[in-house]
């Protein structure tokens, strides 16, 4: 019988290593957020944990255990043991664990080894591994160097940021790209999630390139409808900064590239029978939450050229017409809330330049501390 149970002192290895976990909590808990490379497979499903957990306040411990057995037992026991075998199996180095590495997972760890798969179990399961990763914002708040890549919107920051090695892309953990205009079609991942993610980029990071100084994008606490943890975002936003500077035209064909072209093909991708429409409603939408910025008169300039530019597009497949808009949102909106929010933190900024000359300085920047 397996007794094989993994301290925290292994958490790391095994995060890095994309290691594959079985995770036994029910659909609602991992619904909220599991690992990258997580599997849910429950032993008890949504409905019977709720008759466990009613049975537990009820009656007390034993008559939920006994109830949770009655549940789990027959033909429904050994096709969740199939279940987590065949995934044991497939997935080379399998571990399992439930919320807290108690009762759910050791369970399914000892019906596992009877029937002749033995994988390691989590020491505190899903709370002690999450526990670890949040542990890592701490810690990389308090012992690494971050510098910080702002600039204008269209001036490619997040290429520049992913193109030095030591880097975190927290749009693209966030999958989104930080604006009123950034959602993506695949939405956004639940807060656990974004945080887990970004916790394991982080550790592997930290151990692939040891002593250097982070690259992040200049960003707000928010991107999207997740938030980047309070210590790792404090430390960002004390950091200095290096600006990148790109003319006008284009930072207009970069957006029009990005939030017009891509994203129309995204939708289409992913809506075949009416993405045109979902791409239209996204734009016009995600004009309509800043109106009260813009103000009253820009707004309706601006929406009566989006407005042109979707027929445009719609009737001729031409998107040329999206560069008007896109030149008026930069000039009445995103470049007049730069400027103010870069006034603030003046003393932060130690570079400026093209991309080219703020990508050699950066990654020069990156290799020392």
């Amino acid at each position: 019988m397996s007794n094989h149970i993994v301290p925290k002192e292994q958490f790391e290895d095994l995060l890095i290593a994309d290691t594959p976990f079985i995770d036994v909590r029910a659909e609602i808990e991992f619904s909220k957020g599991g690992f990258p490379t997580s599997t849910n497979i429950p032993i008890l499903r949504d409905d019977e944990r709720k008759l466990v957990g009613t049975c537990y306040k009820e009656k007390g411990r034993q008559a939920a255990i006994k109830l949770g057995h009655s549940l789990v037992t027959g033909k429904t026991k050994d096709q969740r043991i199939q279940a987590w075998c065949d995934f044991a199996k497939a997935q080379e180095n399998a571990h399992i664990y439930c919320w807290r590495g108690g009762m759910r997972s050791n369970y399914a760890q000892a019906w596992m080894s009877e029937a002749g798969i033995d994988v390691p179990l989590i020491d505190g399961g899903f709370k002690a591994l999450r526990r670890f990763i949040i542990d890592q914002f701490q810690d990389a708040a308090e012992r690494v160097p971050i510098l910080r890549i702002g600039g204008k919107t269209g001036t490619a920051k997040t290429p520049l940021v992913n193109a030095v090695e030591f880097s975190i892309d927290l749009e693209g953990h966030a999958n989104h790209r930080g604006s009123s205009f950034g959602r993506r079609v695949s939405g956004a991942p639940s807060q656990i999630d974004f945080e887990h993610a970004l916790g394991i980029d982080l550790l592997r990071k930290r151990r692939q390139y040891p002593d250097r100084t982070l690259i992040v994008e200049d960003e707000g606490r928010r991107i999207g409808p997740n938030a980047v943890p309070p210590e790792f975002y404090n430390k960002m936003h004390n950091a200095n900064v290096a600006i990148v500077e790109m003319p006008m035209e284009f930072r207009v064909q970069r957006i029009v590239q990005e939030y017009v072209i891509e994203m129309t093909q995204e939708f289409f991708d992913t809506h075949p029978t009416n993405g045109w429409e979902l791409f239209a409603a996204y734009l016009t939408q995600s004009l309509s939450r800043v109106q009260k910025r813009l103000g009253l008169e820009n707004y309706k300039r601006i929406a009566v050229l989006m407005d042109e530019a979707l027929r445009r597009q719609n009737e001729h497949g031409d998107t040329s017409g999206h560069e008007a808009w896109v030149t008026a949102m930069l000039k009445d909106y995103y470049d007049p809330m730069y400027a103010y929010q870069l006034e603030k933190q003046s003393n932060k900024i130690i570079f400026q330049g093209k991309y080219d000359d703020v990508l050699n300085w950066v990654n020069e920047k990156s290799r020392s501390i």
